[in-house]
């Protein structure tokens, strides 16, 4: 792990260039605790996309806390950010997830162009190293490249793959993908997705039979169903209302953020627990499988500011 909080810290230097690092210089100047001070935190905030309410209500929360704990000095103000921090995301954590009756069975779900395909192969990877079965569900059936990318990961990571012909019905991929996990004991079944414009409620009906029938398959034999959503970090708000639009169409257990590198925003992740009230599960910060990661928010808050 402390090789990819290295990861995560320069995966997070256009964050840190545009967060971190005016936050420490605004208070090592030795400035009163007083009210420009905290609209001056809110506004630092604000500009990293933790967006307006959360900025408002951190900044609110650390005033509160500096004023319990007799701080007097802004150069101790960062430490009470951080905890505040810390604790508005791990206010959202999920619970763990039960694996004693498997598989468990996610479906991997977002926009076009996010790397859903991409997540469910790093994923994949992370199981196969800590030497747990996969099988990968190619349900994107209407572009063959999604197909072929998972089968490319499938063979790295020894996980057997459930494909159907171009065009074929998605919700019978996943169904035969977890009967197939039924009888060989399978322990995770990653289902993949075709990229969906949040505004086409043909397709959103399409996840919601596919969930049908996974929960179908699973039956009597056990199991259980979850959702992840893949957001695309350096969309920022913008893909916040996809995300939101994603929850009314289907239940949305946790997130997968990737691109994290890419943004000068990774604020975002407060925001999505914010708003949107689901965990932020695992974080990318670049294109090699070891580059994503479970999302740990106290490591997270600590390679802002390191």
């Amino acid at each position: 792990m402390r090789e990819f909080f290295g990861r995560l810290k320069r995966g997070l230097t256009k964050t840190k260039q545009r967060f971190g690092t005016e936050l420490q210089e605004t208070l090592n100047q030795g400035v009163p605790l007083d009210d420009e001070l905290f609209e001056e935190i809110e506004t630092i905030l604000i500009s990293a996309d933790c967006g307006v309410e959360v900025a408002e209500e951190l900044s609110v929360k650390v005033r509160e806390r500096c004023e319990r704990e007799g701080v007097s000095k802004s150069t101790d103000v960062l430490e009470r950010i951080k905890a505040e921090m810390v604790e508005f995301l791990v206010a959202n954590r999920a619970a763990p997830v039960d694996n004693t009756t498997p598989p468990d069975v996610v479906l991997f779900v977002g926009v076009n162009g996010v790397g859903k395909t991409t997540s469910i192969g790093k994923i994949g990877s992370h199981y196969h190293e800590a030497g747990e079965t996969v099988v990968f569900a190619a349900a994107d059936t209407f572009r063959a490249a999604a197909g072929e990318q998972l089968e490319i990961w499938a063979e790295r990571v020894g996980a057997r793959i459930v494909r159907s012909t171009h065009g074929g019905d998605p919700a019978a991929v996943a169904f035969d993908a977890v009967k197939a996990a039924h009888s060989r004991g399978t322990q995770h079944v990653l289902i993949d997705t075709a990229g969906r414009l949040q505004s086409k409620s043909n397709l959103m009906a399409e996840l919601s039979k596919i969930g049908r029938s996974v929960n179908k398959a699973i039956g009597d034999h056990g199991g259980h169903l979850r959702c992840l959503l893949v957001m695309d970090a350096t969309t920022g708000q913008n893909g916040l209302l996809q995300a939101m639009e994603f929850t009314k169409a289907i239940n949305v257990n946790g997130i997968v953020l990737t691109k994290l590198d890419g943004t000068a925003k990774g604020g975002i992740v407060l925001a999505i627990a914010h708003q949107l009230q689901i965990p932020v599960e695992w974080i990318g910060v670049g294109e090699t499988a070891a580059d994503l990661q479970s999302f740990e928010p106290a490591e997270f808050v600590q390679a802002l500011f390191e």
